[in-house]
């Protein structure tokens, strides 16, 4: 980033430009912002040339790192070739991602639509969805994310990325929330009424036929929520049973993260359609559904997407994906998740403010709360700017604004596991030396 020819902007600089040019509702973390200008592997410098260690990964997207010598080669090589056609002519890199990406999926997943973000992929499942079944009613999550488009936000089921001008057909069942189960259960006590609650808001408050349910497999902005082991077996059944389709939003999920290829496998339930983008090209932008072929002989258009398929994307996405396969990325987020969750859980028996610690894999999040689970936002900004100040980078979100986000790239090692746990460590112990009435939450 320069400012005219030759310069870089400061932080201050950049800050100002921020105000001026860039639309308010686009936030920026911290009390002091930062401007990155520079990343290599897992960190991320900034205008001052401070180093930070990236345990946020631009938000579950860089799966193999900064600047990965593979990625990088494929994408230099496409460039030389072509950087873009639309999808009225055949391209190969396209093409060769699809198959790529039938030979990674479940069951019988192998038909694809390409498109440039997330937002677009849940767009085009519900389409799929609609089309396939012939039905028009959509069933969500509250407490879940789809994306920035007016069908997608709602589909959201959070205020704060809602619209008021709601796109009609869609209903919302309870969130499937073990920490704060809407049901007054505990873990010990569940009897999955979060899952039971899908059928009751198809027999309520549909038509009695709908088209799909959509969810995440573990809920992002939401805040990293995981439901029991039994939701989402109960979940598809009672949706197939309705004449709907299954489709799981693995745009944060997917690829690795959560120590199996999709989130979803960790539930042991095949989709009818799924959807992905982040993750994918490490950082270039891609979005893709993918479903059966008889689901996808419904959906015959015309139609194009003009980024879709992108062949510089394209080509990201494939070297990514080989990455994760020759290092065997799934395993080592398996492995570090229990490293980074084992240290994780030894804190928050120490700090009680650190109310619920949760996720799979490398998709890890503490919830920071006050006496009665009251949650508190306040706490969060201030785990923020003490991670920042131990160069640490983390993410936030939450239904109540509340929950850090931890979720670093595929290739994170042991060492750098437990330097995060360390910044972490000393972040929450000077939270508690500032506030010393957290010591006596229950």
């Amino acid at each position: 980033m320069t400012q005219g020819r030759g310069r870089l902007l400061n932080a201050k600089e950049a800050l100002d430009k921020q105000k001026r040019y860039i639309v308010p509702g686009v936030a920026l973390y911290y009390s002091e912002p930062l401007l990155l200008v520079r990343g290599e592997g897992h960190r991320l410098w900034d205008d001052k040339g401070q180093d930070y260690l990236d345990f946020y990964a631009g938000i579950l997207t860089v799966s193999v790192g900064q600047g990965h010598p593979k990625v990088k080669a494929a994408v230099k090589d496409q460039l030389d070739k072509t950087n873009h056609v639309s999808t009225f002519y055949l391209s190969e890199p396209m093409l060769e991602l699809a198959e790529k990406l039938a030979h990674w999926t479940p069951g019988d997943l192998s038909v694809s639509m390409f498109t440039a973000s997330g937002t677009e992929a849940n767009e085009t499942a519900i389409h799929l969805a609609r089309q396939a079944t012939g039905h028009g009613e959509i069933v969500a999550l509250r407490n879940g994310y789809s994306g920035r488009s007016s069908l997608a936000q709602s589909l959201a089921g959070m205020s704060i990325w809602r619209t008021p001008y709601e796109v009609p057909g869609i209903r919302h069942a309870v969130s499937p929330n073990c920490y704060r189960c809407p049901f007054g259960r505990t873990p010990k006590t569940c009897a999955v009424e979060c899952a039971k609650d899908v059928e009751e808001v198809i027999r309520t408050e549909t038509t009695g036929a709908v088209a799909a349910f959509i969810a995440e497999p573990i809920q992002g902005a939401g805040g990293f929520v995981v439901p029991p082991p039994e939701y989402f077996e109960i979940v598809a059944e009672a949706v197939h049973r309705y004449g709907g389709l299954f489709i799981a939003d693995e745009v944060q999920t997917g690829f690795g993260r959560t120590g199996k290829r999709f989130g979803i496998e960790n539930w042991d339930v095949t989709p009818d359609i799924m959807t992905f983008a982040k993750g994918l090209a490490n950082g270039a932008p891609v979005g893709a559904t993918i479903t059966t072929p008889d689901v996808a002989g419904h959906f015959t258009g015309p139609t194009i997407s003009t980024f879709g398929g992108n062949p510089v994307s394209s080509r990201a996405a494939i070297a990514t994906l080989e990455v994760i396969e020759e290092e065997n990325l799934v395993e080592n987020a398996r492995l570090r998740g229990e490293e980074f969750r084992s240290g994780l859980d030894a804190l928050k028996e120490r700090y009680s403010f650190m109310g619920d610690v949760r996720g799979m894999g490398l998709m890890q999040a503490i919830e920071f709360v006050r006496a009665g689970k009251e949650p508190a936002p306040d706490l969060l900004a201030e785990f923020l700017d003490e991670t920042k100040a131990r160069h640490l980078l983390v993410g936030k979100g939450g239904m109540m604004g509340n929950v850090s986000r931890i979720a670093p790239a595929l290739n994170i090692t042991s060492d750098e596991v437990e330097e995060a746990l360390t910044a972490i460590g000393g972040a929450v112990t000077a939270m508690e030396r500032r506030h010393p009435e957290l010591r006596e939450i229950a």
